[in-house]
């Protein structure tokens, strides 16, 4: 291969200009709409490619297949999915302001349902789209651009007669950057527009006046009103936003909490997720005022009913609402938009102004589209008004002409040779006209019924018609106002049809306040099985079943049902468990696996000791690894609210094979594998903190553990049974720490 053609670059640089390509081109062509409009690309070809189908608001609805698979093929070579998808958000009017299309079919629903596949569903313009979205794109108002084969034309922007991008809001993630406006009243908007084309300087707590902040399509509350202000100046910031709940007495003397709004964010799945965090309070104990939870919503809208018992307290049960689930959530606002080919944070107000320039230069463009028709329609018109006055000698002209070139010769440069006139002054005047090129040609195709009075009457008429719309288009020209009138105009008839009351309250609402009732503290029995299943039982049931829960239970103590328990794993680590956490109830209860009450494993890890946290502080625990590494450790280290920690330190391979509480046990003996017993003194192990990895308790062979560690008190007989012998522990040489220890001949 010839090295010439081998272009030699450094490969970071080749990457990084590879990669910035990719993000520009996700950020402008793909996830951020332009403020303009107020679209996504793929939003914009799609509403544009259905006004190139005709399917209007008032034609049959066609297939969505059809239409994605045409915006594919046209315009948007980006996959099916993401067009449909797209198509399906500007039809679903819980998730827009205004939808821009009219949905035909199974469109999904606001409890997070995916719309039905697209050859079921069908779809057609909104008539609101038609008419302030696509309409005058016939009279040159927008720059066509080629699409990605060059093979057809699309519309750069669409000529939106509204401030769409406050209108419907927006959301999009790009590469470093995301979008999430949301959406507000269009008749709130429309007043701010006029309100900044009438005083360009005006201010955005001026503009605040008419847009009193966001109007989510699902209602709701917000709450945090004199935080919209700061939020409207910057473009960033957080909204507050609450479910609107209501209260019904039913009988019985009961209450029924009933949430008919729900906050914006919480669309989708996030309903069942409210359902499920409510369903949960009353699981865990954090509250005992719940008699049952029902989700009646529907068509019609939002209904979930939650049933309280007689002596609830309402007001203090809503605001647990609240602060525990997700009726209370947060839209983080961040109005992010292409403006002027970059992506640039903005303003209300900047919004708002971008909207309005635009505005000026989509009617710029129209109106003198127009004007330059009208002077067209005025020359043929002027043109055929005075041919109508000589009508006699044009025809005159045309029977003496051999062609029809002869006869628009003399009508334009007012030629004469080689026609045929009855007379001098015939030729004559006929050298005198001077028709214009248009004027001849349309002089040439009028029909011989054009002649009759009426229809002279009535070019005469369209004439003064052209006239006064030439009059009315230049002065909307030349004069800022005029047009700023045309378009203000233009908003009020928007405002007229298609407004409608504002859903969402914007208040400053006071903050939840939510007082937990204090649990009425009391000793219970904390009953574990080999399984790992927990459960606790009161004092009194635990004496009448002693025998049997002793026996069929690994683990057993006392504790506090406001206090905690502890776990430690062979993994070294520690889960607390709350013990309000865990299922009170009778003793043949199965109880919960503390799998689902902590952060414990039961596939990685196992369960070494289970005890209450008060007992942990009263006394010292020896920690026992495999690797033989001991420590004796303070039981206060353990009294720690987070859920999982490090209860010791391990080496690499390493893992602990007991735990044991210090009471009155003097002696430690280590087994391992290979047989060897080691007994010496529980003082020979040194007090450590938890993050201590121990010292050495006994030499060990190249392959050899602990398997296990026993412990003894004095004058205590203990036996074993190792290998079918008794192992009296006691009696066992007593060494000291790091030795070798014995091995049991067996």
């Amino acid at each position: 291969m010839d090295d010439s053609r081998i272009i030699k670059t450094e490969y970071s640089e080749v990457m990084q200009k590879s990669f910035i390509d990719y993000a520009m081109s996700v950020i402008i062509a793909r996830a951020l709409p332009d403020v303009r409009d107020g679209l996504k690309p793929v939003q914009r070809r799609t509403l544009y490619d259905m006004h190139e189908l005709g399917i209007r608001h008032d034609r049959p609805f066609r297939k969505c297949a059809r239409i994605v698979g045409d915006t594919m093929g046209k315009y948007h070579p980006h996959g099916d999915s993401s067009i449909y998808e797209a198509l399906v958000v500007m039809a679903q009017d819980f998730k827009r302001g205004m939808p821009l299309i009219d949905g035909h079919g199974n469109f999904g629903n606001i409890e997070g349902d995916g719309a039905a596949a697209m050859r079921y569903t069908e779809a057609r313009l909104q008539k609101v789209t038609q008419e302030a979205f696509l309409a005058d794109l016939d009279k040159d108002v927008v720059d066509f651009v080629p699409n990605f084969d060059e093979t057809e034309k699309e519309p750069s922007v669409l000529p939106v007669k509204i401030p769409n991008l406050l209108v419907n809001g927006s959301e999009g993630i790009a590469v470093g950057m995301a979008t999430s406006i949301p959406p507000h009243n269009l008749g709130e908007v429309i007043d701010a527009t006029k309100a900044y084309m009438k005083n360009p300087d005006i201010t955005t707590k001026e503009l605040m006046r008419y847009v009193k902040g966001p109007d989510f399509p699902t209602g709701g509350i917000v709450i945090n009103k004199d935080e919209l202000l700061g939020i409207y100046e910057t473009g960033t910031g957080k909204i507050k936003v609450r479910g609107k709940v209501e209260v019904e007495k039913v009988k019985g003397g009961k209450t029924n909490l009933v949430i008919t709004e729900i906050p914006y964010p919480m669309i989708g799945a996030n309903i069942s997720k409210f359902l499920s965090d409510v369903a949960a309070l009353a699981e865990t104990k954090k509250t005992q005022d719940i008699v049952d939870i029902s989700n009646q919503s529907s068509k019609e809208g939002i209904r979930i009913v939650i049933e309280l018992k007689k002596d609830a307290d309402v007001e203090n049960f809503k605001n647990m609402l609240y602060k525990k689930t997700r009726l209370e959530d947060t839209f983080g606002v961040n109005m992010l938009a292409i403006s002027d080919g970059r992506p640039e944070i903005l303003g209300m107000k900047q919004v708002i102004k971008a909207s309005v320039d635009f505005q000026f230069e989509v009617a710029t463009r129209k109106y003198t589209t127009l004007l330059e028709k009208e002077r067209e329609r005025r020359e043929i018109q002027e043109g055929l008004i005075k041919a109508c006055n000589v009508i006699d000698l044009i025809i005159e002209i045309l029977r003496g002409s051999r062609d029809r070139s002869m006869v628009k010769a003399c009508l334009v440069e007012g030629k004469t040779q080689g026609i045929q006139f009855k007379s001098k002054e015939s030729r004559v005047m006929a050298e005198q006209l001077r028709f214009t090129e248009k004027q001849a040609n349309a002089i040439l195709d009028m029909r011989l019924y054009k002649l009759i009075g009426l229809e002279i009457e009535a070019l005469m008429k369209e004439h003064e018609e052209t006239m006064a719309n030439i009059y009315r288009y230049e002065d909307i020209l030349d004069r800022r106002d005029s047009m700023a009138q045309v378009i203000m105009n233009e908003l009020d008839a928007m405002k007229k049809e298609y407004g409608r009351p504002r859903r969402t309250v914007v208040e400053n609402g006071e903050e939840a306040v939510y007082e937990e009732k204090k649990i009425e503290e009391m000793a219970v029995m904390c009953l574990m099985d080999r399984f790992g299943y927990v459960k606790t039982v009161d004092m009194a049931a635990y004496e009448r079943n002693k025998e049997a829960a002793d026996a069929e239970n690994r683990y057993v103590f006392p504790c506090k049902n406001t206090g905690r328990i502890c776990i430690f794993t062979n993994t070294g680590q520690l889960h607390t468990v709350k013990v309000s956490d865990l299922p009170f109830g009778k003793f043949r209860d199965k109880g919960v696996p503390v799998d689902n009450v902590s952060n414990y494993s039961a596939q990685k890890e196992q369960i070494i000791l289970a005890a209450s946290q008060s007992d942990l502080n009263l006394y010292r625990l020896v920690f026992a690894t495999k690797q033989s590494m001991l420590k004796v450790v303070d039981g206060g280290e353990f009294d720690v609210s987070k859920r999982t920690v490090a209860a010791t330190k391990l080496a690499e391979g390493d893992e602990v094979v007991s735990v044991v509480i210090l009471r009155e046990q003097r002696n430690i003996v280590l087994q391992t594998a290979e047989g060897y017993f080691l007994r010496f003194a529980l003082e020979e192990i040194p007090e450590k903190k938890k993050g201590a990895i121990g010292v050495r308790g006994m030499k060990l062979g190249a392959k050899d553990f602990v398997e296990h560690v026993y412990y003894t008190m004095d004058f205590v007989e203990q036996a074993i049974e190792y290998k079918g012998k008794q192992v009296e522990l006691n009696k066992l040489k007593a060494g000291k720490r790091d030795g070798k220890g014995v091995k049991i001949r067996v």
